[in-house]
């Protein structure tokens, strides 16, 4: 069953059983044990995209697509293809699916680089700072795309371990509204309106001036 399915499937159930809104939250502080410290701490160590990822055959194709669908929030294309490009890299890396990484950054940020909020979340993630503190280094800066990225998909992936793969509560965790509805639901519904996607298997291929394989 893929991520869209399961997602529409909790938010079909969701709102069958969900009465009442909730306000959102803010992550959470938590104490950590120290061999949870030290498996995040080695997830966000620094190991950046190969410098041809954007131009793999799997991959261009996604970035061409998702890059149409958020130029209306962010305008410079080569930013864009680069923002997306470490979105790809970091959410498969975490083994997060891509869509519902920009799912959550479309409701955290809008895709703002600097985004910060009321509580001091940063970012295209609005990670909190306390992360940097826990499993990090003073020198990383939550408002490098890269770093952003990282951290908030190691998060969300430490989230979804949490849960036992249930996205609902992880999503509730990440925001800091465990339990509450509004959050997950709008995230599981910007995955499914904006950013659904299936791959179309070319019937035959060519390489072009860059070595980008594409469908003939």
């Amino acid at each position: 069953m893929t991520l869209a399915v399961r997602l529409r499937l909790l938010l079909a159930a969701t709102f069958l059983t969900v009465h009442a809104a909730a306000q959102a939250g803010a992550q959470q502080e938590e104490r950590l044990a120290p061999s949870v410290v030290a498996g995040l701490s080695k997830a966000i160590a620094d190991a950046p995209a190969p410098a041809d990822y954007a131009l793999r055959a799997d991959i261009g194709p996604w970035i061409a697509e998702m890059s149409k669908r958020i130029a209306h929030r962010v305008a410079d294309e080569r930013e864009r293809r680069d923002l997306l490009a470490t979105v790809h890299y970091e959410a498969t890396r975490a083994g997060l699916d891509p869509q519902l990484v920009l799912g959550v950054m479309y409701h955290e940020s809008g895709f703002k680089k600097y985004a910060v909020s009321v509580v001091g979340a940063r970012g295209y993630m609005q990670v909190m700072p306390f992360w940097v503190k826990q499993i990090g280094a003073a020198e990383q800066n939550l408002f490098n795309l890269r770093t952003n990225l990282r951290y908030g998909t190691v998060i969300l992936r430490h989230y979804l371990d949490i849960e036992s793969g249930d996205y609902y509560r992880a999503l509730g965790r990440y925001n800091g509204s465990l339990g509450q509805a509004t959050y997950p639901l709008a995230v599981m519904a910007a995955v499914n309106r904006h950013f659904a996607y299936t791959p179309v298997a070319p019937t035959a291929t060519a390489t072009n001036a860059v070595g980008v394989t594409t469908a003939r």
